[in-house]
């Protein structure tokens, strides 16, 4: 199954959070954050949404930072994947 986003939305997985801390300190997984810091998979085409026109800025591929608790969170073949509006992308991690 493909997941193909609708208007300014854009598909992303998270990317895995450290399991330490830099004092080496080990994190059992009810201790980490959800993570922020995401790849996009798909972007949708943007165009005429609530009356504005959206460009979409990002890319298949890019490492992006979203808003903690955005968009919606779907399972597709196994794999976890959150959608979000363009605007919840809060900046490209280069």
């Amino acid at each position: 199954m493909t997941l193909k986003p609708l208007a300014d939305r854009v598909v992303v997985k998270s990317v895995e959070a450290e399991e330490t801390t830099k004092t080496g300190i080990v994190l059992p997984g009810t201790a980490k954050e959800k993570p922020q810091v995401a790849e996009v998979v798909a972007v949708g085409p943007g165009g005429n949404v609530d009356g504005k026109e959206v460009v979409m800025t990002v890319k298949v591929g890019d490492k992006v930072i979203t808003s903690k608790y955005a968009g919606t969170e779907v399972k597709c073949d196994g794999i976890e994947y959150n959608i979000v509006k363009q605007s919840d992308i809060l900046a490209i991690v280069e």
